[in-house]
């Protein structure tokens, strides 16, 4: 597809310039008219893995969308002096699609998680969104990929919701999209949160860009994934400084 939205580069990924509200209305206009779309939801750890591995940075670069997922994308975009509107957090994405998806009956196939999470993510989305329709379900310890697409396939799902963390989640999504109609999301940890089984930093956290300690506070077996973010602005001031 030719990208709709203009695009902006940030250590050599290209993310989508677009508000909360637009993705929502384009999304729902994709799902409608049955389109085959890919969301990526992108954060700095993501952008510092794809600077070392190509194929999964090609994925990045070719998804229909790649939003900015974290508030570090909205810094460094800022610091090169090609802003991007707002950070589209993933969540509040799959969240607004669930209700869209509730309102017009659509179909959803989850993917992902830890069999006692999707479990519990299938009661609480069969309570939450009654219209919504459940086309399939499947925990991420899978052995045989083929069995997923093969069943995705059959049940025809408006959306896939894939739950298996980066990069996996991406490359089974780029690999397997075409067997379904549908608009493909990587969800990362999302069906945790959704299933009441992690808590989602509050309010006054989000609001000022600190879930990220919220969550280290949470699981302090996070400490070594979060200095992706120091290493990141480092890689984005060392671009601002030698372009000049």
């Amino acid at each position: 597809m030719s990208h709709l939205y203009p695009r902006v580069n940030i250590l050599g990924i290209n993310f989508t310039k677009i508000t909360n509200q637009e993705l929502l209305t384009q999304l729902k206009k994709d799902s409608c008219l049955h389109r085959n779309r890919f969301i990526v939801t992108a954060n700095p750890e993501i952008v510092l893995f794809a600077r070392k591995n190509k194929r999964y940075a090609a994925i990045l670069n070719n998804a229909d969308y790649t939003i900015a997922d974290g508030i570090g994308i909205i810094k460094g975009a800022k610091l090169l002096n090609q802003p991007l509107p707002e950070r589209v957090t993933g969540f509040d994405t799959l969240s607004a699609l669930l209700e869209f998806a509730n309102e017009k009956q659509k179909r959803v196939y989850f993917l992902g998680a830890k069999p006692e999470v999707i479990t519990k993510l299938i009661a609480k989305v069969t309570q939450n969104y009654p219209q919504l329709v459940i086309a399939g379900y499947h925990d991420g310890y899978f052995k045989d990929e083929q069995i997923i697409t093969h069943e995705i396939q059959q049940t025809a799902p408006d959306f896939v919701f894939v739950a298996l963390g980066f990069p996996k989640q991406e490359f089974f999504i780029n690999d397997y999209r075409n067997s379904s109609q549908a608009l493909w999301m990587g969800v990362g940890g999302s069906f945790d949160v959704l299933a009441g089984v992690t808590k989602r930093a509050p309010l006054f956290w989000q609001k000022h860009h600190l879930e990220w300690f919220y969550r280290l506070l949470q699981e302090p077996s996070r400490f070594g994934r979060m200095l992706a973010l120091p290493k990141y602005l480092l890689l984005i001031l060392r671009v601002k400084f030698l372009h000049r």
